[in-house]
Formats: C-alpha cells, structure tokens, sequence
C-alpha cells in the first residue's frame, strides 16, 4: 500500500485532522465574536457588557434631564409669547377729506397679542399739529368709542390672529 492511503487509513491522522479543522474553525468564530462584541461595547474603557449597560444609562439619565428642563423652558416661552405682540395693523386715512390738507398722513393702528389683549394707537395730522391718541384693548374689544378708522384697524388685527 502506498504510504498517502496508508495515511489516510490511520485512525490518529484522520481524528487530528479533524481536530485541526474544527481548531480553526472555532478560533475565527471566537475572532468574529471578539470583534462584534467590541462594537457593541460602548464608553471609555468598557469591557464588559455591565460597563456599557451602565454607560447607556448614564446618558439616558442625562437626556431626560435635558428633556425636563427643555420642557420648562419651552413652557416659559410660550407664557412669554402670548403675552407678546401677534397682530398689528395699520390704517392710513386723511381726517380733512374734503379739503384736501393733510392727505394720508394720518393713521391707526392695532397692536394685539394672541389673546386680544393690546392699544390702538392713532394719529390725526393737520399742517400745524399732530395729535396722537391712545386706547387700550381688551378681549378684542376697547372701552373707549373708536373712529371708523381705528375700529377698522382693530378688525383685521383680530382678523390675523385667526
């Protein structure tokens, strides 16, 4: 017989070639293991999967702190912006129509905040004078009688707000 069949019939060669093969096989397994173990580990000088699990937690502590004080803020902002100017219109009018004086360089204006609240502010100009006039707004509404002009203005401020 010639000496390669002659190994190969051996019962040891054929057990350790076995056991070669199976080697290698389990070593790029452990390889392929190690390197997607090192991927899932996170954080400065983890190495175990606990180290990681506690510095997930860490940051999931930290972003809900952002998010609790992000919420607040955003809060406060939206109290700040209701109380802030939304709505402003202008009026541009001449009160001498009829004499030509003036032309359109009176006018009234509504400034409103999303709630109604605000001043309608005019002006009647005349060659000689200017006169400005102030009213208050409440609920979309003033207390004091409105020109035509003003009330106008007032309108379509609240009109924007819709």
């Amino acid at each position: 017989m010639p000496r390669m069949t002659r190994l190969l019939a051996d019962p040891f060669f054929i057990v350790t070639a076995i056991l070669i093969v199976v080697t290698v096989i389990l070593t790029l397994l452990v390889l392929w293991m190690y390197f997607k173990m090192r991927r899932f580990l996170i954080g400065v000088g983890s190495g175990n999967i606990e180290d990681s699990l506690s510095f997930v937690s860490g940051s999931l502590d930290d972003l809900k702190k952002f998010r609790i004080e992000m919420e607040s803020y955003l809060k406060t902002v939206e109290k700040r912006l209701k109380k802030s100017v939304q709505s402003v219109h202008t009026v541009r009018f001449n009160p001498f129509q009829g004499q030509g004086a003036g032309g359109n360089q009176s006018f009234a204006t509504a400034f409103l905040t999303e709630d109604g609240e605000g001043v309608v502010i005019s002006s009647l100009y005349a060659r000689d004078h200017v006169s400005v006039f102030s009213k208050p707004v409440k609920d979309g509404k003033s207390e004091h009688e409105l020109s035509e002009e003003e009330a106008e203005a007032l309108e379509k401020a609240r009109e924007k707000l819709k």
